[in-house]
């Protein structure tokens, strides 16, 4: 196929995500409008307390993508035929545990956590929410990462955007036919089953595996190095929402939740993005060509940093307005919040400027190196966001996020250097500091605007205009500064071939 691989991923990879935020936005408010605020919370609450089975997981995803880039590279059928049989049953062994971890939590949450709802309710609604996840661990990952690694990510995001289309209709007629949070959540959960069953027979008839052969038990020491990454990037996930539900109620975290829509579905666009890049990054490494992997890196860099600045500047405008219109006639939590918008943004934009070194540490399978960093990190948002959510509530949670996140991009920008040498950090530092000026700048220019009114066409027209001001910013700060990394980007997007 005369295809483009690395394009063709961006582009089916930006599509899903976008079809799993318009997901993101309409079945919460199916929520919302149906059952109210509290349940809504709830929901968010139970989803981010079933994800704590993740710590389990240990961050042995990330280190079997790393391990299979060198054999898939070198055609290493057996290989890659030993860590697939490896990771399989590694993941079969999280599925059991995961399901004694799904019983104690839902007999102990409801009691834990008070709420105006019984504990039938809650217990029953534990069980139905945990099935995604399940579905996840117990049939997908294995054949997942493989897909991933072999630069394969267009097919899971076709997958991907089909289960979802499917499931906005789905929830929509339940709501519709019975409007039960339980049938709901169970409607949508089950669609997930297809997933597995499509990867699995595109990998019986594309690739040649042998699951006879030995596990290589190497790989799940190493998870170990990867176990303090995998505790940091969860509480960087969870841990606001688990906070909130501890020292608030489930009316705050309903807040929480409907704004981090906009943020977490911005982040997971960008990750999406870069999932099309990530595979090319870690496949220049397994090459050991160090001339290649730096001018990728001064690409990818430039890619996310001018991305980055472009839509979280517009969206710090347009964030409060949209979730007061998002929520309107939903009078039972008061969820005009600006300056929480704004710090949540800065959260998430912080650590989507991480993305280039993070990916490039995990495709060189850094992560022993990495483990009290990340540690530290971690420490740094529970540490922060528990002394300050007491007296600020919201703002105190973003604020522990931020911070964390700020000393999460100082180090790996430093770290860059251990991995391609004479790299220099500084360089970073220079980028950062001009899009900050341009954002400065472009932020009064949209500032002299005035207040957007709480209706859609304001907020398109203001969209509009306040993408345009930056848009110029930054495409003239682009020409005059890094037209080497431009023409570089184009000329890589269209270069690459898909290998079948």
């Amino acid at each position: 196929m005369k295809k483009k691989i690395t394009l063709l991923n961006m582009i089916t990879t930006l599509a899903a995500q976008l079809i799993t935020i318009l997901s993101g936005f309409i079945i919460p408010k199916l929520i919302l409008t149906t059952f109210g605020s509290e349940v809504n919370g709830l929901v968010s609450s139970i989803n981010q307390f079933l994800n704590y089975i993740n710590l389990v997981e240990g961050g042995i995803s990330g280190v079997i993508i790393a391990s299979l880039y060198s054999p898939i590279y070198k055609k290493d059928n057996k290989k890659i035929s030993s860590i697939i049989k490896t990771a399989d049953n590694f993941y079969k062994k999280i599925s059991f545990l995961f399901i004694v971890y799904i019983l104690i939590l839902a007999l102990l949450y409801p009691i834990l956590f008070k709420s105006s709802f019984s504990f039938s309710f809650v217990s029953s609604l534990v069980i139905i929410l945990s099935l995604t996840l399940f579905i996840r661990y117990m049939f997908s990952l294995t054949m997942r990462n493989l897909l991933v690694a072999d630069k394969k990510v267009y097919i899971i995001s076709t997958v991907q955007s089909i289960i979802t289309i499917i499931n906005i209709f789905i929830a929509y007629l339940s709501i519709k036919i019975y409007p039960s949070i339980h049938i709901f959540k169970l409607c949508t959960g089950l669609m997930f089953i297809l997933q597995p069953v499509i990867f699995r027979r595109y990998i019986s008839k594309n690739y040649n595996l042998d699951l006879n052969v030995k596990e290589e038990k190497s790989i799940l020491k190493s998870r170990w190095d990867g176990f303090a990454i995998n505790i940091a990037t969860f509480i960087h996930n969870s841990t606001d929402i688990a906070i909130l539900t501890i020292f608030t109620n489930l009316n705050v975290v309903s807040i929480y939740s409907t704004y981090v829509l906009i943020s977490s579905g911005l982040k997971q666009i960008f990750e999406s993005l870069t999932n099309g890049i990530n595979p090319a990054i870690g496949q220049a490494y397994a090459k050991n060509n160090l001339v290649e992997l730096n001018k990728k890196m001064d690409m990818y860099e430039y890619f996310v940093i001018v991305t980055t600045f472009f839509v979280f500047s517009v969206a710090a405008f347009l964030i409060t307005p949209f979730v007061m219109i998002y929520t309107k006639n939903i009078n039972d939590a008061d969820y005009y919040r600006p300056l929480f918008g704004i710090l949540i943004l800065i959260s998430e934009g912080l650590y989507v400027l991480n993305i280039p070194h993070l990916n490039l540490a995990y495709s060189a399978n850094k992560f022993k190196q990495l483990t009290v960093p990340a540690f530290i990190e971690a420490t740094i948002n529970i540490v922060v966001s528990m002394i300050l959510v007491k007296k600020y509530g919201l703002i105190g949670v973003a604020i522990g996020t931020i911070v964390a996140m700020t000393y999460n991009l100082i180090f790996y920008a430093s770290f860059m250097k251990k991995i391609i040498p004479n790299r220099k950090s500084v360089e970073f530092y220079k980028k950062i500091c001009l899009f900050i000026l341009s954002a400065i700048i472009g932020s009064v220019i949209c500032s002299m605007f005035g207040k957007i009114n709480y209706n859609y066409s304001s907020w398109i027209f203001s969209a509009i205009i306040y993408s345009c001001i930056f848009g110029i910013i930054y495409s003239v700060i682009s020409l005059l500064f890094f037209r080497k990394e431009l023409c570089y980007l184009k000329k890589y997007l269209f270069k690459e071939k898909i290998k079948h």
